[in-house]
């Protein structure tokens, strides 16, 4: 197999591997370190010595006999060498699935805080970096390596067992987790590509896992309707040189039919059962999107309505600059402006605000404020397919 195909392979298993270990011998943070040297190994022998039929199970293999080295170390030290000693090889007819979902619910430890919760499994889990979670917070980059080092340190002194429970609280941490984890995926906030299509696969995996689960959760089935109705819409998102297409600009028909039919029948099987969560609502701005036939055809005053209500249960900067574009879609550039200006410096350090600026002047007729916009957008975006569409369409404009 070409290194290339190992390296994917790696990422794949990865979770998969570190779920089985910490189920069966909990210490996530020397599971870790553990499951770490197995991919290490993995990746130096395979490509010499060829793939081992069941490379899941020799990951564990390596990771569990890794990991046995370490506690015995450490336990060596405080003289209870005799418990690791009994100690048996996990069980390996545990269906990979099954493992990454455990791990989901671990990261999601009730001793952390629900930011650490989601912070240390889009690390484990999502395999993204602390740059990218951090960005996905929009909390800086050493406030975050803190963050997932006290989540580690927690789970370990907490002494309380790893479990798969589904209490709300949990629950609404992991959901919120796959929704990071699909959107780092569907529209990556650093690197040379827009869409890291794996993870945006990942999420909606596990968010189908999820929902199987707890079918009648309302918004575990709005996430994974919201999931497959923005997702429908990624083959017609980038052009040949990958940078990014405005959905007014996308050709519908390249949108995955299937994908948005299957969001819409999710999403009439959520709505009715109950207040409408977040997630519902999102999927329903969603759904709006994908059934016009055009762009110009787009429910823009019903989208903005939704996003008056999903305003009024989180107060979440992204959502009110969402909004703003709403309103100047419906009422027109100038109300979108002045909404913009009323988020103040909340998300005014984000390429997002700025783009946004920059496309409502460019509609109001201000074409040299919306250059100045697009290329300061630019100067702030982090992936370099934004940057570069950003440059763009400050040079159509000049």
């Amino acid at each position: 197999m070409p290194e290339s195909g190992i390296e994917d392979l790696l990422r794949t298993l990865s979770p998969q591997v570190l779920g089985a270990v910490v189920r069966r011998y909990g210490h996530f943070d020397l599971a870790e370190d553990a499951t770490q040297e197995a991919l290490l190994a993995a990746a130096t022998q395979w490509p010499a010595e060829g793939r081992p039929g069941n490379p899941r199970a020799w990951l564990i293999k390596v990771a569990s006999r890794r990991l046995t080295d370490l506690l015995r170390a450490e336990q060596a030290r405080r003289r209870r060498e005799d418990t690791v000693v009994q100690w048996r090889l996990p069980e390996e007819h545990v269906a990979p699935a099954d493992d990454t979902l455990v791990l989901l619910f671990l990261c999601c430890h009730p001793s952390l805080s629900p930011a650490s919760q989601i912070a240390l499994t889009l690390r484990a889990v999502g395999g993204l970096t602390t740059a990218e979670i951090a960005r996905a917070f929009l909390v800086p980059e050493a406030t975050m390596t803190r963050r997932i080092s006290r989540a580690k340190a927690g789970i370990k002194a907490s002494g309380v067992p790893f479990a798969l429970p589904a209490e709300p609280g949990r629950l609404d941490a992991v959901l919120h987790v796959l929704y990071l984890i699909f959107n780092e995926g569907y529209a990556s906030t650093s690197g040379p590509d827009l869409v890291r299509s794996d993870l945006s696969a990942e999420a909606i995996r596990l968010a189908r896992i999820v929902h199987r689960l707890v079918p009648d959760d309302g918004e575990a089935t709005g996430l994974l309707a919201l999931m497959l109705l923005t997702d429908a819409r990624r083959p017609a998102r980038t052009g040949p040189d990958g940078a990014p297409i405005p959905m007014s600009e996308q050709d519908r028909g390249r949108w995955n039919a299937g994908y948005v039919a299957e969001g819409i029948a999710l999403l009439s099987e959520a709505l009715p059962n109950g207040p409408a969560g977040q997630f519902q609502i999102q999927a329903a701005i969603a759904a709006l999107h994908d059934e016009a036939p055009s762009a110009e055809e787009t429910d823009w005053p019903q989208i903005e309505a939704l996003y008056e209500v999903l305003l009024r249960l989180s107060d979440n900067p992204v959502v009110a600059l969402n909004h703003a574009v709403a309103v100047g879609m419906a009422r027109g550039p100038r109300e979108g402006l002045a909404a913009l200006e009323e988020l103040g410096d909340r998300i005014s350090g984000d390429h997002r605000f700025h783009a946004a600026r920059a496309h409502l002047l460019e509609m109001a007729g201000d074409i040299d404020e919306a250059i100045e916009s697009y290329v300061d957008a630019a100067r702030r975006a982090t992936g370099s397919p934004h940057r570069r569409y950003l440059h763009a369409r400050a040079e159509r404009l000049r």
